[in-house]
């Protein structure tokens, strides 16, 4: 028996954007990405690489309200990756 682990999704990983603070999986293999400036920055967002849709009002997210939102979108997201 193999004790190799092996990748779950058969995409690579993108490059990591810069400001990054969270990345969730989402079911469809992509990635939804959290930028900002940190969890006391109102000006926080999302952004996922699968369909392409993202937070609607970035400049008024704590990281608080945007985990929640963004692992909500990867928990439903089956738009696989585009780049």
């Amino acid at each position: 028996m193999s004790t190799t682990l092996r990748s779950t999704s058969a995409f690579t990983e993108p490059a990591r954007p810069q400001g990054l603070l969270i990345r969730f999986l989402t079911i469809g293999g992509s990635y939804v990405d959290v930028t900002g400036l940190g969890e006391h920055s109102s000006d926080n967002r999302w952004a996922c690489r699968g369909c392409g849709d993202s937070s609607s009002r970035p400049e008024q997210d704590y990281l608080f309200r945007i985990r929640r939102n963004a692992n909500g979108h990867a928990s439903t997201c089956r738009a696989i990756p585009l780049d």
